[in-house]
């Protein structure tokens, strides 16, 4: 789905009167609440790196951008809105939002060990070839999470800690991993 079709299925779930599973346990619809404002946030204020703009502008082939994630995804909250603001930026990439828990089910070829953790974003070229997978933290932040999982944090705990790495880092961890990305593969392009 384009991130229209996103958006207005992440507000129905906000508004449903009779929540199905998972958003009928009152966690899931609060993750949900703190996301859509999250994803707000960064849509409005988010700053774009300018070196990583300038890249993907260079883009002059037909890229495909798939994004796997929920509304009850809170890292997804965080990466989504710089990911759309990325691929509006560049004509020639289009990018498709997917449910994770909803067919295609694409999340099934895109496991991280046995789990199925989102977000991920899958990047190819226009013969369906895949550039790269992102996902699903930024590397310093999943570091983070597995120091606290290590130290045995209460989830609750986890959760904030989480949350505040996200709004000091800004956005910036992530576009810098996908700039990397995205220089090796262009160079390698190049090459072929």
């Amino acid at each position: 789905m384009n991130n229209t079709d996103y958006q207005h299925y992440f507000k129905s779930v906000l508004n449903m009167v009779h929540p199905i599973a998972p958003y009928n346990e009152p966690d899931y619809m609060n993750y949900c609440r703190l996301n859509w404002f999250r994803q707000q946030r960064w849509l409005k204020n988010g700053i774009l790196n300018n070196e990583l703009v300038s890249l993907l502008n260079d883009i002059d082939e037909p890229q495909k951008w798939i994004y796997i994630t929920e509304p009850w995804c809170a890292d997804a909250a965080h990466t989504l809105p710089f990911t759309l603001k990325l691929a509006e930026g560049n004509p020639f990439i289009s990018l498709d939002i997917q449910l994770r828990d909803s067919p295609p089910f694409t999340i099934e070829k895109y496991l991280t060990g046995n789990s199925r953790s989102i977000p991920k974003l899958i990047i190819r070229d226009a013969d369906e070839r895949e550039l790269f997978v992102w996902g699903s933290r930024p590397e310093q932040c999943q570091r983070l999470y597995e120091r606290l999982k290590i130290k045995e944090t209460q989830y609750g705990q986890r959760h904030i800690e989480i949350q505040n790495w996200y709004n000091k880092d800004a956005g910036r961890s992530f576009q810098l991993e996908i700039l990397k990305t995205m220089r090796t593969v262009l160079a390698d392009s190049l090459l072929k």
